[in-house]
């Protein structure tokens, strides 16, 4: 069984934000698997099916992104998945252009509030995840107010293509492992700002 979270923030405000970009393709991996993301339990809207021929648990944790973590502790623990190799967390990355995705099997918080309460409660660093690049923080911004902003029109296009893009990494990751979707998703791409 695999557990696949996507950080976000609850609230309407910040729907459609850099920051909530995990949800987003949550969304996509739910609607093509033809899942319901509908249950609250474990401090997150769940929804369970199958996905690449592999029962899954799609969450949305509704902590808030900086207690990410309580989220997915309660889901593993409930769930007792192996979370080196069964938990695959989305989340946005200010590091990488808008559009590109970067998927990782270990690896810091990279100044990642939410992937650093994972990391935290967890224990370890050891967990798959997909980076959806946002772009980076323009001169004189504050970071949270960049994080927390909507996307452009033609951002949002790309954010799209790669939560798609995104989508199909993980299904791989399922199938074939995090190498084979590193080698394949792991390049910049055309389309990214």
């Amino acid at each position: 069984m695999y557990i696949i979270v996507g950080l976000g923030n609850p609230g309407r405000e910040y729907g459609n934000t850099r920051h909530n970009i995990g949800w987003d393709v949550i969304d996509v991996l739910a609607d093509r698997a033809h899942m319901d993301v509908l249950e609250k339990k474990h401090k997150a809207i769940i929804g369970k099916g199958v996905i690449a021929g592999q029962k899954c648990i799609l969450a949305k944790p509704q902590t808030y992104m900086n207690l990410s973590g309580e989220s997915v502790r309660e889901l593993v623990d409930y769930y007792k998945i192996d979370e080196e190799m069964e938990l695959i967390v989305i989340s946005d990355d200010v590091s990488l252009e808008v559009g590109q995705i970067r998927i990782r099997k270990k690896g810091s918080a990279g100044g990642h509030n939410g992937l650093k309460s994972i990391i935290g409660h967890l224990g370890h660093d050891t967990f798959q995840r997909v980076k959806m690049g946002v772009g980076e923080k323009p001169k004189g911004y504050d970071l949270a107010d960049w994080v927390l902003g909507h996307f452009s029109n033609e951002e949002r296009k790309l954010m799209d293509d790669a939560a798609k893009r995104a989508a199909e990494a993980i299904e791989l990751m399922i199938t074939e492992g995090a190498d084979v979707a590193m080698n394949r998703y792991n390049r910049k791409t055309e389309g990214t700002l």
